[in-house]
């Protein structure tokens, strides 16, 4: 008897033992980690700073597999657990661990319910978003529509540093990309001088130019244009053209047939779609956004600009070239790897410690978490881009270095002489025909001298 019952209390106690490990398990939340819009160099060591920083804690880390693709529709199969062994090296490759996508369950409420009601099927409660201005919109709407069943934090991520971070802080993969961009624009730079030609490089950088300024100006390119020179309305296809004109013909009076121009993608998007065949018909991605590569904007860049040299009796070699796939799962440099860390660190840290609902920072070396509501755009409702400054001194400077048709040139009757010889024009003649592309030039830069407080040229 006594064996009996013995042998009852102890299976009991068992019993009992295992109800409250399972209790104890089914307790446990775990932190996901997800990557929306393209790659940059970077991602992995998020990935890999915020899975050892939750694991040391004790927390369960799950990769989402291809962003939101999979649990906006409710499919829970392609997730990856994530554990210090499988992470503690890739700090410094290139792409993502867990794929990337640009799926946007923001487009319809159900995809929104669908991810939270995957997210917590797969028992998350936290979760961290890496990725660029849509990721942080889709984040924002995930954390909103959760209603608190989901914690949500975003790692700003984007070779195109539009994010609306304060004016000193990069985006991290900015860096890398800009490192090899640069490298990429200067093998160019010396084949056009070799060969006697000129390249077109349309370079990253959907909404902003920082991409393709930090590219021409580190390179030492000819010149760079970018959306944010031509203002906030549309950009006449034919400025673009005769800007790129008139730095070919300025090249040309000093003697030199060669050059690399550096243009920001982005400026396809502010050109009239009337101004470009086929354009009507290129598709979007899932955020709206232009399919970019898809228009061929170096090739009708080259056509419209050989056409206009030819009316002035010119013909010079172009090629086009698109760089950006190059750039975007480069490994990351030091200082991105080093930066990537730190914001993986700090995204783990916050969610494990009670904090939601913003987008990390760090500024000055100390973490600043920005409030998801700071970052929307009342105007347009979603999050806000961060535009390159044209007003600033760095790009005043970037100007100064650039070849192309400036204001100075045509206070010069001797140097517009000179351009009007070679595109065989008469002085008035080709004030007529350029002579416009200096009404959105910025005016001179002037630097305050501390001794005097007196601006100075």
């Amino acid at each position: 008897w006594l064996r009996t019952n013995a042998e009852s209390y102890l299976a009991a106690v068992e019993r009992r033992r295992f109800i409250e490990v399972s209790n104890t398990m089914s307790e446990r939340r775990k932190v996901a980690i997800v990557v929306g819009g393209g790659p940059a160099p970077g991602i992995n060591a998020v990935i890999s700073a915020a899975t050892i920083r939750c694991v040391l804690d004790g927390v369960d880390v799950l990769g989402i597999q291809d962003g939101f693709q999979w649990i906006m529709h409710g499919d829970i199969d392609h997730v990856l657990p994530l554990k210090i062994d499988e992470v503690s090296r890739i700090h410094s490759r290139g792409g993502s661990l867990i794929g990337i996508a640009r799926a946007n369950p923001t487009t319809d409420t159900r995809f929104l319910e669908n991810t939270v009601l995957s997210l917590l099927r797969l028992d998350v409660a936290q979760l961290i978003t890496i990725g660029g201005d849509d990721t942080a919109y889709t984040a924002m709407r995930l954390e909103e529509h959760s209603a608190g069943r989901i914690h949500v934090v975003h790692v700003p991520k984007t070779i195109d540093n539009d994010i609306a971070l304060p004016p000193e802080i990069d985006t991290f993969g900015f860096q890398t990309a800009r490192h090899h961009g640069a490298e990429i624009v200067k093998n160019l730079m010396v084949d056009a001088h070799t060969t006697s030609r000129w390249y077109f490089v349309i370079a990253m950088g959907r909404k902003a130019g920082h991409l393709a300024l930090g590219i021409g100006k580190a390179a030492g390119a000819t010149l760079t244009l970018i959306p944010e020179e031509f203002g906030l309305n549309r950009i006449p296809f034919k400025a673009i053209t005769d800007t790129l004109v008139g730095a070919i013909i300025k090249r040309l009076a000093q003697g030199k047939r060669h050059g690399v121009a550096v243009i920001a993608e982005g400026v396809v998007e502010g050109i009239d779609p009337s101004e470009l065949a086929g354009i009507d018909g290129v598709e979007r991605d899932a955020h709206g956004n232009l399919r970019i590569a898809e228009v061929a904007i170096g090739g009708i860049l080259k056509q419209a600009v050989q056409e206009r040299l030819r009316q002035f009796g010119l013909k010079t070699t172009i090629v086009a070239k698109d760089i950006g796939y190059e750039l975007r799962c480069a490994d990351p440099i030091p200082y991105d790897v080093e930066y990537a860390r730190d914001l993986g660190y700090c995204a783990a840290k916050y969610l494990l410690s009670g904090g939601r609902a913003v987008m990390v920072s760090l500024q000055g070396g100390e973490f600043m978490p920005l409030p998801f509501r700071q970052l929307l755009d009342p105007a347009t409702g979603r999050t806000r881009v961060r535009c390159v400054n044209v007003h600033s001194t760095r790009y005043g400077i970037a100007r100064r270095y650039m070849i192309r048709l400036r204001r100075d040139d045509f206070a010069n009757p001797h140097e517009i002489a000179r351009f009007a010889a070679v595109a065989h024009l008469s002085l008035e003649e080709f004030r007529d025909q350029f002579g416009y592309l200096i009404g959105d030039e910025p005016p001179a830069l002037l630097l305050q001298l501390a001794e005097t407080g007196t601006p100075s040229a």
